[in-house]
């Protein structure tokens, strides 16, 4: 082949198989074990130059010890001797097939004796599987319950972002198998698929650059609290506290110890204090506030918003993920440089800079100016249709003055889509209630049971529900009880625009979708709640204006009951744009 028709860059299994050995040293796996094979091969190529001596190796290729077997068997046992020895993680690569079966015996014994073994099997690509192709059998979860981590890993395309991913992976594996978070070590499991080619060319000599992007310092259970970055804000650029889902209060405590603005979503429940910033989520995408962060501290699961999911994915941004629980952590940018265990270590002698101040009174300026620019926008003459139940609310509004009703005692269950965003959006509780809402995977299904689950177990407590009507409907053979049960004390508020309004707010409701909008996205049912309410023997009421919401709101009554707010979808995504534009002219 002539020069010209020549690659200087490595095909997509070499270049990752290079990125997955950098990221293996980095993380202390100093010993490979390969059993030869052929659909293993970019591995294997990769760990001879990363075997070679001092001097010999090339650039950016780690230093591993290399030992190899020809039974996988054997292969299995030795690594599982090096990494009881070594008291360090071991990998062992094999390639496809029966290969993949014979390690089974070393992998069970490292699952009941906590020895970290991090298993590399090679696979064919998703598409030669169930086909017959040689060597090819169904090696994903080939270990089942033996194994600390399992994934099933894509074959590389070289996509941008891929190498990154890699290394993230890679951190949560020898995590895993360390039981850095659970104190439970043992055998993980990556099942690797590579497409051709498997050798590398001519010019594929180079390495890429070891790069730290993706990889994640996993702190220790155990481990003393004192190792957690101790950062300070800065100048231009400074730190800020992003409290997801159930980051309960050490996410305040962090913020308000250091200085440091709070971005907290709604059932964070640590949405209170002079460091919660309101309407957050509208000063992300100014230069002077979201685009001077330089440090994130993530609390909780964060699920809400897309410009702090996108200032987690930003490059400039370091993220410390404080994550006490669970052998995994949030991190869905997978880009947290740090996950520590005890966030205490972020309070205890906090020292905040003297610039601190000046980076947190910008925020909470603008997040002032931001609030009133809203509110503005929110209390002039609405603009939205009337019906036979009157003029209608518009959803921000109505979340509004939910916030407003619910106090420090309270408790308020927040259904997902379009009310959990209108809450984050305009909430400001100098003390929240307590908010719950079913944020592990975000679903529609089950509020109604869910909220009333909650106020039975909450008595003597105001207990309110906010959700949207298709959530409601989905779930509304919870408002079902027999007549030996309980009978919460529940006040169900159901923000009724006919459909699905979420929608219109996100790239689907672009004017180019419009034909199909309705039918696909928008999904109007024109059920009658209060029917439907009358048939479960629940009270129902229609809600006409704000001021009738508001009478709704203060006097509950006892018992379950229904107050249905007829809000206004067709004009959401065009409030969405008033309500941005009069706060960048607020803050202009």
């Amino acid at each position: 082949m002539s020069d010209a028709g020549r690659s200087a860059v490595p095909g997509p299994a070499i270049a990752a198989s290079r990125v997955l050995l950098q990221a293996l040293a980095g993380l202390g796996v100093h010993d490979v074990v390969l059993a030869p094979g052929s659909r293993s091969a970019p591995l294997a190529y990769a760990l001879a130059e990363a075997s070679e001596p001092d001097g010999q190796r090339p650039a950016g290729a780690p230093a591993i010890t290399l030992h190899v077997r020809i039974d996988e068997r054997t292969a299995g046992f030795l690594a599982l001797g090096l990494a009881r020895g070594s008291g360090r993680p071991v990998a062992i690569v094999t390639t496809s097939g029966t290969a993949t079966a014979n390690l089974h015996p070393a992998v069970l014994e490292a699952h009941h004796s906590g020895v970290p073994l991090i298993v590399l099997t090679a696979d064919r690509p998703h598409e030669m599987r169930s086909t017959g192709a040689n060597q090819t059998t169904d090696q994903v979860g080939l270990y089942g319950g033996a194994v600390r981590f399992a994934a099933d890993v894509p074959a590389p395309t070289g996509r941008p972002g891929e190498h990154a991913d890699l290394r993230q992976l890679t951190s949560r594996a020898v995590a895993a198998a360390l039981g850095a978070r659970t104190g439970d070590p043992g055998p993980v499991h990556l099942n690797l698929s590579f497409r051709e080619p498997l050798s590398p060319g001519v010019d594929d000599a180079a390495w890429p650059a070891p790069s730290s992007a993706g990889l994640s310092a996993v702190q220790s259970r155990g481990a003393a609290p004192g190792g957690g970055p101790r950062w300070s804000a800065g100048g231009d650029g400074g730190t800020v506290v992003v409290a997801g889902d159930g980051a309960g209060p050490l996410a305040r405590e962090i913020a308000e110890a250091n200085g440091w603005p709070l971005l907290a979503e709604p059932s964070s429940r640590a949405r209170g204090g002079s460091h919660a910033i309101g309407a957050y989520r509208l000063l992300l995408a100014r230069p002077e506030l979201g685009g001077a962060v330089r440090r994130v501290v993530v609390v909780g699961r964060v699920t809400l918003s897309r410009p702090v999911q996108a200032l987690l994915a930003r490059d400039d941004v370091e993220v410390c993920v404080v994550a006490p629980r669970g052998a995994a952590w949030p991190d869905a940018s997978r880009r947290a440089a740090s996950v520590v265990v005890e966030g205490s270590a972020l309070v205890a002698g906090a020292n905040p800079a003297a610039s601190a101040q000046a980076w947190l009174g910008r925020w909470q300026e603008a997040g002032s100016l931001a609030v009133a620019a809203l509110d503005r926008v929110l209390d002039s003459a609405p603009r939205g249709r009337r019906s036979r139940a009157g003029t209608r609310v518009r959803g921000p509004v109505l979340a509004r003055e939910v916030a407003r009703a619910s106090g420090p005692q309270d408790v308020l269950v927040v259904g997902s889509s379009n009310p959990v965003r209108d809450l984050d959006l305009v909430a400001g509780w100098a003390e929240p209630p307590t908010v719950y809402s079913n944020r592990g995977l975000a679903g529609i299904d089950g509020t109604v049971s869910t909220a009333i689950g909650v106020a039975l177990a909450s008595p003597g407590r105001q207990v309110r529900a906010l959700m949207g009507d298709l959530t409601f409907l989905h779930d509304v053979g919870g408002l079902l009880r027999g007549p030996f049960e309980p009978e919460p004390d529940l006040q169900i508020v159901v923000a009724n625009d006919d459909g699905g309004s979420i929608f219109s707010t996100l790239e689907h409701g672009e004017p180019e979708h419009a034909a199909v909008f309705e039918r696909v996205f928008g999904t109007p049912h024109g059920a009658d709640l209060g029917a439907l309410c009358a048939g479960y023997g629940v009270r129902h009421q229609v809600v006409r204006d704000p001021g009738d919401l508001q009478v709704a709101l203060a006097v509950p009554g006892p018992g379950l009951s229904v107050v249905e707010v007829r809000v206004d979808r067709a004009r959401r995504r065009a409030l969405h744009e008033r309500i941005a534009a009069a706060v960048d002219a607020a803050l202009g």
